[in-house]
């Protein structure tokens, strides 16, 4: 059954496609039937939105699915991942309100398009929009001008076909002698298989030649694009950091992303709203929180306790309660506030509100029903629960919504206090993100700060961190592979114990990896049942991420690459990490501490002893 119109956009709709960059194309909203307000598929669909801008495979793919929902967006080749992300999200507000109660519906951007429905698409026999340029070739070129193009577009389209599982895209351009050069793209959703891509893009072909006497023509579906023009408008593929080899390139592919971070912070604080929509009223939390009673409490946060209770609707939520002599004042706040009210991944807690009444400030976020990672890692009986089928799920879960801060959100973001208990588990198990009041914003070509009021917490903080203040994203990588390792090893950094004697953690991990006996590091919860290389492997990457120089560290995008091993390259061997910075005189008499690591201390190369002091406290 055809579930979709065909529908050709004409001139009066697409002019000229050239002027339309900003324009969102279509919609087409399908024929299929409604969906009542607050139905189980409103409810699915408002979920599948919400989580999809989280789930990019690195290359400009997106596919999430909630209960009866199916949502895909799929950015062009050449467009880098904050423009990437930011389309996307445009795209997922502008939908819905064009196909208002529309079961199915799918829209396109000149960078992005998205689609959701309740089935699969079906690319042949989907939607299709028709854009042309308003010019016509000349009827002395007519031919030669054709032959370039259909001859084009079979290149690119045998190309994009044969592209893999990530991604499949294809550019360039030809030129007829006596005749300007045409430029082209094509490009298909990288879950089609190869040969329905090519029967995809020949389908596509097939209606442009219908329009063949224009200078320009886009043929758009929920499965491929194909386009072409007579000036320069696609570039060649972007790729992800991880694997450009020059490093220039890498630093002029970061300077791309960044580009309009000034910009996006004054947008987003223009688009986004913090007032009534999240606002709770301060009584019906106190009947939420029974009061928060005692037998509510979940814990004690680093800036006040955190309650479980549940609203009238019966959703289950958790309530960070801010003391006010907490150190966390209004700033800081409204910063977690206006953060995590904007941020939107399924790797990152979901804030639905907050609460100002008086003395009181509350942050309302959704209930995690498995607490913290902490709470599972550390004790004896409970890391049992933890194999490495879920172990691995949480890793990643926890770098892609690293990534996601540091490189695919509206804002460039350096969380500063990553360890295992600001990351909680929900009902299956995935991990995310939690605490973002010490969380800072970077803007435009910023890519580190100094203060001097370092917060965070001992064994997680990178040495640059503790010792200058200085913070970047690298420092939130840094922190993130001592929590690799935690998860790794099942044991918490500041309390290393191998054989019953206490270790410096770093460096016992680095020690055990560099002489091959890193599976002595490994978990004992584990009991062996656990891919060996690949624990090897997440050894190396954990390394990789604690090293002394921040520029050594590798970006949470390539973090992402080496854990799903699709890093082809042998992995590089990390430089010895500094002694941790974990207070082991709170644990240990310093008498043994001093004693198991002076032989340490003495072959470090500063000469300032206060220096010195502050690297082992």
């Amino acid at each position: 059954m055809v579930l979709f119109l065909f529908l050709t956009l004409v001139c009066n709709c697409i002019c000229d496609i050239a002027t339309a960059q900003g324009d969102f194309w279509g919609p087409v909203c399908g024929i299929s039937g409604n969906y009542t307000h607050n139905s189980p598929y409103n409810q699915d669909l408002d979920n599948v939105l919400y989580t999809l801008t989280g789930t990019n495979n690195g290359f400009g793919f997106y596919n999430s699915t909630s209960g009866q929902v199916i949502a895909t967006a799929l950015c062009r080749g050449d467009v880098d991942p904050e423009k990437c992300r930011r389309c996307v999200d445009d795209a997922t507000r502008k939908l819905i309100p064009l196909c208002s109660n529309q079961i199915e519906a799918v829209g396109w951007y000149d960078h992005c398009f998205l689609k959701y429905s309740n089935r699969s698409f079906d690319y042949r026999i989907d939607a299709m929009v028709v854009g042309y340029n308003r010019n016509n070739v000349s009827t002395a070129s007519y031919d030669q001008w054709n032959r370039t193009v259909v001859k084009l577009l079979e290149a690119l389209r045998s190309e994009a076909a044969s592209g893999g599982q990530l991604r499949k895209y294809a550019s360039g351009n030809m030129t007829a002698p006596g005749l300007s050069p045409v430029y082209g793209y094509v490009q298909c959703t990288p879950d089609l298989s190869a040969t329905d891509c090519d029967d995809c893009l020949a389908r596509a072909t097939a209606v442009s030649r219908l329009y063949d006497r224009r200078l320009g023509l886009g043929i758009f579906t929920p499965s491929c694009v194909l386009r072409y023009e007579n000036y320069s408008g696609f570039n060649s593929t972007w790729y992800p950091a991880s694997v450009v080899t020059n490093q220039s390139g890498e630093r002029r592919q970061k300077r791309n992303r960044q580009a309009k971070l000034s910009n996006d912070l004054t947008d987003e604080r223009e688009e986004d709203n913090t007032g009534d929509g999240h606002l709770f009223d301060l009584s019906s939390i106190q009947v939420a929180t029974n009061n928060f009673s005692a037998g509510n409490k979940l814990g004690e946060g680093g800036f006040g306790p955190v309650y479980k209770g549940e609203l009238k609707d019966g959703r289950a939520i958790a309530v960070k309660r801010l003391c006010s002599h907490s150190g966390q004042g209004v700033k800081e706040f409204k910063t977690e506030v206006e953060l995590i009210i904007k941020l939107q991944h399924k790797n990152l807690v979901r804030l639905l509100g907050y609460c100002v009444q008086g003395t009181e400030r509350l942050l309302i976020y959704e209930f995690m029903a498995n607490n913290s990672l902490e709470t599972f890692l550390f004790d004896p009986n409970k890391c049992k629960e933890l194999d490495w089928a879920k172990r691995a799920n949480i890793v990643i879960g926890i770098a892609k919504g690293l990534r996601y801060l540091h490189e695919d959100s509206r804002l460039k973001i350096v969380h500063r206090d990553m360890k295992a208990s600001n990351i909680l588990l929900d009902a299956d198990m995935n991990s995310k993100i939690s605490d973002f009041g010490t969380a800072k914003i970077f803007g435009g070509d910023q890519m580190e700060a100094r203060t001097n009021r370092v917060v965070g917490t001992y064994g997680y903080m990178a040495p640059e961190y503790v010792m200058g203040g200085l913070f970047s994203t690298k420092s939130d990588v840094y922190s993130f592979g001592v929590v690799l390792l935690e998860i790794l090893s099942g044991q918490r950094n500041k309390r290393l114990c191998l054989d019953g004697e206490p270790q410096n953690f770093l460096s016992t991990a680095w020690c055990l990896w560099k002489e091959n006996k890193g599976v002595e590091f490994v978990d004992r919860c584990l009991l062996h049942n656990y891919p060996i290389d690949e624990a090897l492997r997440w050894i190396n990457i954990a390394l990789l991420c604690v090293q002394e120089d921040p520029q050594d560290r590798p970006t949470m995008s390539t973090v992402v690459f080496m854990l799903e091993d699709r890093w082809s390259a042998k992995l590089p061997a990390p430089s010895e990490p500094l002694l941790s910075f974990a207070r082991f005189m709170s644990v240990f008499e310093p008498q043994l501490y001093y004693a198991r690591f002076a032989a340490a201390l003495g072959q470090m190369t500063s000469t300032d002893e206060e220096s010195t002091h502050r690297q082992v406290i």
